[in-house]
């Protein structure tokens, strides 16, 4: 019995010491805050870089560090605190000179960080850069001279007037990252987070309280060992009340309004997972990440002619999916789904566990409806609009007269 005793006693301390040492080299190999912060603050210290962060950062250091939320290592994320604001950091570590399709949407494209502008640069020629930029990322999409002028007030840090050499730097890293410019163009929409300031390519926006849309957080351990049927029943079991479901819901369809066709072209939303959809302690909608939002026309270039040999090698990201022409071998640049279809294939689930009877059959079948919706239908933009008017309203005839609303 002694024997047995000092048996298992050394496998719960062999077992525990090696999910300590997993965790923490998990946890290490994620999480290299003070790694970003030292490559940000020696560029700002040597005056390569500047922003409204810098100082708060690496001089004052009221700008800190919290909570490490990273889940990739070259996309590093934090609960941030800058004074009496909290919010949520963002920076990227590594330099990836290509698209790798499948596992980042948004590499760090400059072969030297902040290489561009460089000296001498004036600042009419910088206008003309982001211009261009604009243009191969955007198309002839709206007014771009307007959108250039929008940018160039957003690098003025400082707000002196002028926008200095290591401020035009900053601003350039941070325009190859489609979150940074979508927040930007989203500015002034509900659903889309604030941005809070910004140091080179590391920004901070604004903190959103519920930061899945539904779902519940568990140990990796426990992870490991529970049936992903049984994880979709459960996630599906910690969400709100359906009323708040519904207003949630709404801001979903809302945003999707916001980045379907709108001032500067349409967005394709290549990742609509739960964790990417969060809301606020008023149930509206607020997205958590959108860097895996990006320019149609920006896609298109990146996925024409990728050689292929089924539909599954024409996907970005998780749900940007296009055919695979195989009298080719290459992919189609057309993407199949348009982002409405997607949100509905996200909320049908969402929206009819808890329906009010009533509107349960009406319900399900504009879901049914608006999943089965392609870019390839005929009238596609008329049906897009109408079948989201009609849910919209289905859902807000619903909750008006409660306080969720």
């Amino acid at each position: 019995m002694r024997m047995k005793y000092l048996f298992f006693s050394w496998l719960a301390v062999f077992i525990g010491s090696w999910i300590i040492y997993g965790q923490y080299s998990t946890y290490t190999e994620l999480c290299r805050g003070q790694d970003c912060k030292k490559i940000i603050c020696d560029k700002y210290k040597t005056g390569v870089i500047d922003g409204p962060a810098c100082s708060s950062l690496c001089a004052k250091e009221t700008l800190y560090f919290g909570k490490c939320l990273s889940t990739k290592p070259n996309n590093q994320m934090y609960l941030g605190v800058w004074g009496n604001l909290q919010g949520v950091v963002k920076c990227q570590m590594e330099q990836a000179p290509h698209l790798d399709f499948g596992t980042e949407l948004e590499p760090r494209k400059e072969v030297v960080l902040f290489e561009k502008p460089t000296r001498g640069t004036t600042v009419q020629k910088f206008k003309e850069m982001v211009y261009s930029l604009f243009k191969a990322k955007l198309g002839d999409q709206g007014n771009l001279s307007e959108l250039v002028n929008l940018i160039l007030s957003v690098a003025d840090g400082n707000k002196d007037g002028r926008v200095s050499l290591p401020e035009a730097k900053s601003a350039w890293a941070l325009l190859q990252l489609n979150e940074f410019l979508l927040m930007v163009i989203l500015q002034d929409k509900e659903h889309t987070p604030k941005l809070m300031g910004f140091c080179g390519d590391l920004y901070m926006m604004e903190r959103v309280d519920y930061t899945s849309l539904y779902g519940i957080s568990l140990p990796w351990v426990i992870e490991l060992f529970i049936p992903s049927g049984f994880r979709r029943t459960l996630d599906q079991l910690f969400t709100p009340s359906w009323p708040r479901k519904a207003k949630i819901a709404i801001g979903l369809l809302e945003f999707v309004e916001d980045v379907f066709h709108g001032p500067y072209g349409n967005f394709l939303m290549c990742d609509t997972s739960a964790k990417n959809l969060g809301y606020n302690d008023k149930y509206d909608l607020k997205m958590v990440d959108m860097r895996k939002i990006v320019p149609e026309m920006n896609l298109k270039e990146l996925i024409k002619d990728r050689h292929c040999e089924s539909d599954l090698d024409c996907v970005y990201g998780a749900d940007c999916r296009t055919s695979c022409d195989r009298s080719r071998m290459k992919c189609t640049s057309e993407v199949i789904q348009p982002n409405l279809a997607k949100a509905c294939a996200l909320l049908k689930d969402y929206l009819l566990r808890g329906a009010p009877a009533e509107i349960r059959e009406e319900l399900e079948k504009q879901l049914q409806s608006c999943v089965a919706l392609t870019v390839t239908a005929n009238q596609m933009e008329m049906e897009h609009s109408l079948i989201l008017n009609n849910l919209k309203t289905l859902l807000w005839k619903k909750i008006s007269h409660t306080n969720d609303s």
